[in-house]
C-alpha cells in the first residue's frame, strides 16, 4: 500500500501521466548487471554465459537479465566478471564520466556499485576515495571493490565534514548518490514505504543539503559533482540543486545527453524557477525499464590546468626477500615506492595517494598479503586483481568442473591430473580463465585458501 500524501503529490506532478505511473507498480522490476571491463568484454560474455541479455542504454557494460538467469549464484559473480545493479542506478556513474588518471570522490559510496563502475572507468589509473559513513556498509563496500579486482581506491569511514577539512579543491569529480526518502525503489522495496512513512523526505532534505555543500568545497575549480537520489521528492531533487546553487553560484547545472523516456529536471517545483533546472534528469519507472531516479551534472567555476595537490606519500624501498621472490611469480612491474608495509600486511598504495593522518580508512590501495615467519601469504585481493596471463601457477577449471563449487565451498582440491609430481607453491585458481583465489599446492593436493568470508553454504 503506497503512502496517500505520495500518491496525491505524484499524482500533481504528473497530471496526465499519473494513471501510467500508478499502473507501473503493477509491473515486474527490472533486473541487471554490469560486466566488468577488466575482466571481460561484451562480445566475449554473452557467448561465455547463457543468460538472456538485452543492453542498458545508457551504460555502454549494463545489461538487462532475465529473472530465470540468476546471476548472483553463479561462480563468475564471485570471479568479479560482473556486478548486479538496478539499472538506472548506473545512469549517475555513467554520466559522470571519470577518467583514467584523475582524482574523484564517491562520498556516500556503499555498498558499491556506483563506485565499482567509476573504477571501471578509470582503468585501475589515478585514486579513488570511496566513503560510507555507516561502518558495516562501508566494510560491505570494501569487499565489493575486493571481488571486482579494484586496486587504486582508499576506502573510508567517514563522515562528509571530516573529509571536506582535508580535501579542499582536491578531487576533479565527486559523485554524491545522497541518502534519500527512497521513493524511487517502492517496487523494488516494499519496505521503503514503512521507511519513508518514519523519515520522509523533509528529514532527508537536510542531510543532502549538508552533503552537497561539504562536496563543493572538495571539488576543485572546474571539476564536476553528479548529484543523484532515488526518490522523486522536489524537496530532495531539485530544490536542494537550487540550494547549492544559492550557497555556491560558482556552479553551473550540465546538459545530460537524453534516453528515450528520460524526463526533464522539473523548475516549476523550485521557488526560483530557474529554467536550468530543466538540464537536470528524472527517471519515471512508467516511461522506461528502471526504477525511480534522478540526478544533475554540476560543474564548478573556472578549470585550473590542475587541482590542489596533497604532500604524497612513499619512497623507494628495499622488499623483504619472501615478498621479492613472491612477486617474481607475476608479470607485471610494481614500483616499490608505492609499497606500504604495515605490521604483516603489505598494500600496494595508489599512485599519489597523499599521506592524511587521522582518517577512518578499511582499505587502502590493493592488499598483496601477509608476511608470517619468512613466508609471504597472497591476499584474496591480490588474486582478484590478477589476470590468469600474469601468474605463472594456474589452475584454470572449466565452469562445469565439479571442483570449481568444491573450491567456493573452500574444500581441499585433489588436482592430481592437472600438475606434475613435484609442483608446489601458491596457485591462482582460475574459472574460465577468470580467477577466484590461491590455493597452495602440496602432495598434488591443493589446500583451500578461498578467503572463509565469500565460501559458499555447502
Amino acid at each position: 500500500m503506497l503512502p496517500q500524501l505520495f500518491l496525491d503529490r505524484m499524482k500533481q506532478m504528473l497530471d496526465e501521466e499519473y494513471p501510467a505511473f500508478l499502473n507501473s507498480y503493477e509491473d515486474a522490476r527490472y533486473q541487471a548487471l554490469r560486466i566488468n571491463p577488466s575482466k571481460t568484454d561484451r562480445n566475449r560474455f554473452a557467448e561465455e554465459t547463457s543468460f538472456h541479455l538485452q543492453p542498458v542504454p545508457w551504460e555502454a557494460n549494463g545489461f538487462y537479465y532475465e529473472k530465470e538467469d540468476q546471476p548472483g549464484k553463479h561462480p563468475y559473480h564471485e570471479a568479479g566478471v560482473y556486478y548486479i545493479q538496478e539499472p538506472s542506478a548506473m545512469a549517475p556513474a555513467a554520466y559522470l564520466d571519470a577518467q583514467p588518471g584523475e582524482k574523484v570522490l564517491d562520498l556516500c559510496a556503499a555498498p558499491g556499485g556506483k563506485s565499482t563502475q567509476i573504477a571501471a572507468a578509470m582503468q585501475g589509473k589515478g585514486l579513488l576515495v570511496s566513503n560510507e559513513i555507516h561502518p558495516a556498509r562501508a566494510k560491505i563496500l570494501s569487499e565489493n571493490m575486493e571481488r571486482m579486482g579494484v586496486k587504486n581506491v582508499m576506502v573510508t569511514n567517514e563522515s562528509p565534514q571530516t573529509l571536506g577539512g582535508m580535501f579542499t579543491e582536491y578531487f576533479d569529480r565527486i559523485m554524491v548518490d545522497a541518502p534519500c526518502s527512497g521513493e524511487g525503489m517502492f517496487r523494488k522495496e516494499k519496505k521503503m514505504v514503512k521507511a519513508w512513512e518514519e523519515h520522509g523526505p523533509e528529514f532527508f532534505s537536510k542531510i543532502q543539503r549538508s552533503i552537497v555543500t561539504q562536496a563543493a568545497q572538495m571539488l576543485r575549480p572546474g571539476g564536476m559533482l553528479l548529484y543523484s537520489t532515488c526518490t522523486f521528492s522536489p524537496e530532495e531533487n531539485e530544490q536542494t540543486i537550487e540550494y547549492l546553487l544559492q550557497e555556491y553560484p560558482e556552479f553551473k547545472i550540465c546538459e545530460m545527453e537524453g534516453y528515450e523516456g528520460f524526463a526533464d529536471g522539473m523548475p516549476q517545483v523550485t521557488e526560483s524557477k530557474n529554467p536550468e533546472l530543466e538540464k537536470t534528469v528524472r527517471i519515471f519507472p512508467h516511461r522506461m525499464k528502471g526504477e525511480g531516479h534522478f540526478l544533475a551534472l554540476l560543474q564548478k567555476g573556472k578549470k585550473q590546468e590542475e587541482g590542489k595537490r596533497l604532500p604524497e606519500s612513499g619512497k623507494n624501498k628495499k622488499l623483504p626477500g619472501e615478498l621479492e621472490e613472491f612477486l617474481g611469480h607475476i608479470d607485471r612491474k610494481f614500483d616499490s615506492s608505492r609499497m606500504d608495509l604495515r605490521g604483516e600486511k603489505v598494500y600496494y598504495m595508489p599512485e599519489g595517494l597523499p599521506t592524511l593522518r587521522g582518517i577512518r580508512f578499511l582499505r587502502t590501495g590493493l592488499l598483496m598479503g601477509e608476511l608470517k615467519k619468512n613466508r609471504f601469504e597472497p591476499s584474496q585481493a591480490l588474486a582478484m586483481n590478477l589476470k590468469k596471463e600474469e601468474y605463472d601457477q594456474v589452475i584454470d577449471l572449466p565452469l562445469e568442473d565439479e571442483r570449481v563449487m568444491k573450491y567456493l565451498k573452500g574444500e581441499t582440491l585433489d588436482v592430481e591430473d592437472l600438475v606434475k609430481p613435484k609442483d608446489k607453491g601458491w596457485y591462482l585458481i582460475c574459472v574460465d580463465g577468470y580467477p577466484l583465489g590461491f590455493g597452495k599446492l602440496v602432495n598434488q593436493m591443493l589446500k583451500n585458501k578461498y578467503l572463509p568470508g565469500w565460501r559458499w553454504n555447502s
